[in-house]
């Protein structure tokens, strides 16, 4: 891992020590991640397919079901984990340290702390350098983005919808809002980083190794609306190292050959020979997900 730059890349005292702490090992776990997708799953059959697609690791989630949302039954996470070979995450609410302490001690390989479920602290994040697992979070801007890596993220989800209904606008929002930012900041003389973190609400030493390194000190994924092999070459053409699928993929008539269709959009996503082949005889399923004819005709009259 050394050998990549994975480690020495993002080993900065910015961060913390890694002598008493081994954050640098976790950013190493997370960017082994880069250039993939994670599919969500809610079953060990469809762990299996998104295995044989070729996802890089596996996001395992309870079946849809109303009410708040919780981590996932560990059982579950024990059943994929035996099935399958790749890495495996799951979901925790936000704050909640003691659902974390529970994935952890079932040897999950990723643990996200995520506003896609229910919150249990209002006013406070996991101190995530208490774990040895490395924890993925979700942001909407870079001062979000850099405050998880502050409290200990070594991924960052960059967050768009999250009601699977497969709409891209709301992630590529985010996408663009970051990269932007992050563009400004580098751009910046030395003496405007100190206003510029104070603005975003983010630690001064992370804005800064922001500015040095050129983007986020950690691997940065999308995530929400991903469902097409051009949406996930989008998102990596706009600057993200990977996605996140949800589970309406499996909603598709031929869900392997959806996921694999995708895989292959983000390991060669500016190759435009591959993304017509992996879009060919995809069945759209979700069409009536798209944005109706209101939201249509309120962008053509005002939107630019």
């Amino acid at each position: 891992m050394a050998e990549d730059g994975a480690v020495t890349v993002y080993n900065s005292s910015a961060i913390t020590d890694a002598k008493k702490n081994p954050f640098s090992i976790k950013v190493g776990l997370a960017q082994m991640l880069r250039g993939g997708a994670i599919v969500e799953v809610s079953n060990v059959e469809q762990a299996k397919i998104a295995e044989a697609a070729g996802a890089c690791s596996i996001m395992v989630s309870e079946p849809s079901r109303p009410g708040l949302k919780r981590m996932p039954d560990p059982s579950l996470i024990k059943s994929v984990k035996r099935a399958i070979s790749v890495p495996v995450m799951s979901r925790v609410r936000v704050g909640h340290f003691v659902e974390a302490q529970i994935l952890e001690s079932v040897a999950l390989d990723y643990i996200d702390e995520s506003e896609v479920l229910g919150v249990a602290d209002e006013d406070h994040f996991i101190n995530k350098h208490n774990f040895r697992s490395p924890f993925v979070c979700g942001c909407r801007n870079l001062g979000e983005a850099l405050r998880r890596v502050r409290e200990g993220a070594a991924m960052i989800r960059i967050q768009g919808d999250l009601l699977n209904s497969g709409n891209i606008a709301e992630t590529v929002k985010n996408v663009r809002s970051l990269m932007g930012d992050i563009r400004i900041l580098t751009n910046m003389d030395e003496d405007e980083v100190f206003a510029f973190a104070k603005k975003i609400v983010a630690p001064y030493d992370l804005v800064a190794q922001t500015k040095q390194m050129g983007r986020l000190p950690v691997v940065q994924f999308a995530a929400g609306g991903v469902v097409t092999p051009a949406d996930a070459a989008l998102m990596m053409q706009l600057g993200c190292d990977g996605v996140f699928v949800g589970s309406e993929v499996f909603e598709s008539p031929d869900p392997y050959k959806r996921v694999r269709g995708i895989v292959q959009a983000v390991r060669h996503y500016n190759d435009p020979h591959v993304l017509v082949e992996n879009s060919c005889g995809l069945e759209d399923t979700m069409a009536e997900l798209n944005i109706n004819e209101d939201r249509i005709e309120q962008f053509g009259q005002g939107g630019v």
